[in-house]
């Protein structure tokens, strides 16, 4: 039953409002001042507040202020024997719904409460959906690289520089560019996602820019672009080292000036944007290949961030799991599905090549084909099963103990250095570089160990 709390030192208006009201099923509470609503409001939570503008001690208009610091999203309606229509907008700037004159019209009170209740109404599925967009869209893990990561978000988010995404395919940019927006001071406004690398050359000024009526054939009509849509928000531009060099151009342009021009247009249109950019692909060795703009990569890369793949934070892989069967058991409608222990170990210790994004997939088909409530080895793919069994054999081979310290430094060296190799993906220049080695030196240790990639 909704509540509505009654403001108002004339009790014959009080009495009159209680009966229709709560004929129409409402609860009502009563408040002869403006200092005892705002006591009320304390230990209360009306859904709507009728009140009053003429009343002893603090009126209607300084109770109404006081309110909204209390409850930004408090529904209040006015009534006052004394209306103006400048009293009615002062009262509408302070955060009224509505005003309604003395004498009281039933059915004008009626109208405006329900029309109230279902702004209401809005305002808390808006706020359940942010909310559940934000559970959906939560970084999950505490592993030390994640934890890194969500620091410099922290730090970087409340600034106004632009950001530069690395990472590979699946890894989760498009999480870091919302967690950047959400603890930006931007996080009421737009974010507005583009993916670079699934829109036609010929189209993606069209869609970043918007066109005017008459442009290029079909276009019947002018057309806002994402810039447009994103200003005062944050643009987040997937995938931008398949952008063309033309296009390139009129980014960097706009990040120069703040303002652009639609395609088929003559009129500059300012924007107040940020914009988070994000790519798989190494711009530094794209600018040498004359593929990317070095000027627009330094204009982007004002705050790099590098997400790192999941082979390099795989004590998040238990808690993934948990927080993807919890995810879509719910979406599916099934009882809530458990992992057994040897088939997390085979999760844990595979490498990932597609990233969350793959593990995500995986646990999805899982809930879906898997027939009991327990996701057993032999429910996982072929692929992950037997690279657990493998692990298996090398694990048992590693309890033969060698013969002298020598042979065992060997062998050591021999596992690190393959280990490191494939969380590298055969990288020998990367891998020299993280483990602190002569790219040479690691070449004749390769040779030396006869490691092939596996």
């Amino acid at each position: 039953m909704k509540s509505i709390l009654i403001v108002d030192d004339e009790i014959s208006i009080c009495q009159s409002l209680e009966g229709i009201l709560e004929d129409e099923g409402f609860r009502t509470s009563f408040a002869s001042t403006g200092e005892e609503c705002l006591t009320l409001i304390q230990s209360e939570d009306p859904d709507l507040i009728l009140l009053d503008i003429w009343m002893p001690g603090i009126d209607g208009l300084q109770t109404l202020k006081k309110i909204k610091q209390l409850r930004p999203h408090q529904l209040v309606v006015m009534m006052s024997g004394h209306g103006s229509i400048e009293t009615a907008v002062k009262a509408t700037r302070l955060g009224a719904y509505d005003f309604i004159e003395k004498p009281l019209s039933l059915d004008k009170v009626l109208l405006s409460i329900h029309n109230a209740m279902k702004i209401g109404q809005l305002v808390a599925e808006n706020k359940a959906l942010k909310e559940k967009m934000g559970q959906d869209y939560q970084m999950i893990g505490e592993s030390s690289a994640i934890d890194q990561l969500k620091q410099q978000i922290k730090i970087a988010a409340p600034s106004s520089g632009w950001v530069l995404i690395n990472g590979e395919n699946g890894t989760g940019k498009e999480l870091v560019a919302r967690a950047i927006h959400q603890q930006s001071t931007r996080s009421e406004k737009p974010f507005i996602e583009i993916n670079c690398a699934a829109i036609p050359e010929e189209l993606i000024e069209s869609e970043l820019f918007g066109h005017e009526k008459g442009a290029f054939t079909g276009a019947t009509a002018a057309r806002k672009g994402k810039f447009d849509q994103a200003n005062g928000g944050t643009l987040f531009l997937d995938e931008i080292g398949d952008m063309s060099l033309k296009t390139q151009a009129k980014i960097l342009r706009i990040l120069q000036e703040h303002k652009f021009d639609r395609v088929g247009g003559n009129r500059m249109i300012e924007v107040d944007v940020r914009v988070i950019a994000a790519t798989n692909k190494n711009l530094q060795e794209e600018i040498k290949s004359g593929k990317f703009r070095e000027d627009l990569f330094f204009r982007l890369n004002v705050l790099p961030f590098q997400v790192p793949p999941l082979r390099k934070r795989k004590d998040d892989i238990p808690r993934l799991c948990e927080h993807f069967l919890h995810y879509f058991c719910g979406k599916e409608s099934r009882d809530i599905k458990s992992i057994s222990a040897e088939a997390l170990n085979a999760l844990t210790t595979y490498n990932w090549p597609g990233n969350v994004r793959e593990l995500k997939n995986l646990i999805e088909r899982l809930v879906i084909m898997t027939p009991g409530k327990v996701i057993n080895l032999s429910d996982l793919p072929l692929g992950i099963n037997q690279n657990s069994q493998q692990n298996d054999r090398q694990s048992l081979v590693s309890t033969d103990m060698p013969n002298s310290y020598r042979e065992a430094k060997e062998v050591f060296e021999k596992q690190f250095l393959l280990e490191k190799l494939r969380e590298n993906d055969w990288n020998v220049s990367r891998t020299a570089e993280e483990i602190g080695l002569e790219r040479s030196n690691l070449h004749r240790k390769i040779k030396g160990y006869q490691i092939e990639p596996t």
